[in-house]
């Protein structure tokens, strides 16, 4: 008996190390094309392109219009980078804590769009989908964090930035060595992630995760099979919560109504530590980056839900193996 467990031991780890790298390798050949695509477009000048774009929206949500240029880089890029423009940018220009609490609302519901939108679509989640959610959904909830901060008179007091990060190189050498790193770091996250559901389904923590969670799950549609990826979304981001629901899907543990839902939800609320805290760095107030981003929503996912279109909603196609029919033996 002793010596069948390591041996059970080292299968156990070897197939859950395959179903890591098969979810990372499904995510790799999604996220390297598309990082490569937006650093060309960086290049290009697209970031100060998108920049006027968007400049009209500014004004109805009580922004400066050059804070257009901060949004158009976190939509493309990351809220890091957002970071670093917004130091650039306010330097001279004084912002109420309202002012900064609307545009980190803009940046945590809309950023990375190229990449988690293409990993959003390779779930089954349409583009047009992803930036109603992602672009659309974070104006909305902007204006009205703008509407309710003006009519009440609240956090209209000067800004104060709690921390300034340090200038970082520009060299494409600089870029390539920051990207290697966070994709090696996702692998890491996901196989951790991986054995850490294994072990809460072995423990049958898990059931008592989607009992608890079950009540919320109901009342936005989503069905209790994605408890699990819900929490891990909303917590360290979409990127690990959309990978392991790719695998989910695969199994045919989720529907694909669960699916458009599940990662709507995650559009508009994920990475509720990180993202919160980094944004907090501009001098955000919690109110409108945390508590009105998840009450946000869980009001539109839960209108989302009760749409008719969504009964009808299918898997991609990539995602069915097609299986031959097992030989049947031949009757003498």
């Amino acid at each position: 008996m002793a010596q069948r467990l390591p041996a059970r031991l080292l299968s156990t780890l070897e197939q859950l190390f395959r179903e890591a790298w098969t979810v990372y390798w499904t995510l790799l050949k999604v996220m390297v094309p598309a990082l490569l695509i937006v650093k060309a477009l960086e290049m290009l000048g697209m970031t100060e392109l998108l920049g006027h774009w968007l400049s009209p929206l500014m004004s109805p949500l009580g922004l400066p219009e050059p804070l257009s240029v901060v949004w158009a880089a976190t939509l493309l890029t990351n809220i890091y980078t957002g970071l670093v423009i917004f130091f650039e940018v306010t330097r001279d220009t004084p912002l109420t804590v309202a002012q900064v609490t609307v545009l980190g609302a803009l940046m945590a519901v809309g950023h990375s769009l190229p990449i988690e939108g293409a990993v959003a679509r390779m779930a089954g989640v349409p583009w047009w989908l992803t930036l109603l959610m992602r672009v659309g959904g974070a104006w909305l909830l902007g204006w009205l964090l703008h509407l309710s901060y003006s009519l009440g008179g609240w956090l209209q007091h000067a800004n104060q930035v709690v921390w300034e990060p340090s200038p970082q190189e520009a060299t494409l050498v600089a870029w390539g060595m920051a990207q290697a790193t966070t994709l090696a770091t996702i692998f890491v996250v996901i196989l951790v992630l991986m054995g850490f559901l294994r072990l809460l389904r072995w423990l049958r923590v898990e059931r008592l995760i989607h009992k608890l969670l079950y009540p919320l799950l109901r009342l936005l549609g989503i069905g209790p099979a994605a408890a699990n990826i819900t929490v891990i979304g909303m917590t360290l981001g979409l990127s690990f919560g959309a990978g392991l629901l790719l695998r989910e899907a695969r199994s045919g543990r989720l529907t694909p109504r669960d699916i458009v839902l599940t990662l709507c939800f995650l559009g508009l609320c994920h990475s509720l530590i990180e993202d919160t805290l980094l944004i907090m760095l501009l001098g955000a107030d919690l109110s409108g980056i945390l508590w009105a981003r998840l009450a946000f929503a869980l009001v539109v996912i839960a209108l989302l839900a009760r749409l008719p279109w969504l009964r009808h909603a299918q898997l991609p196609t990539w995602m069915f193996v097609e299986r031959k029919p097992p030989d049947r033996a031949r009757n003498p």
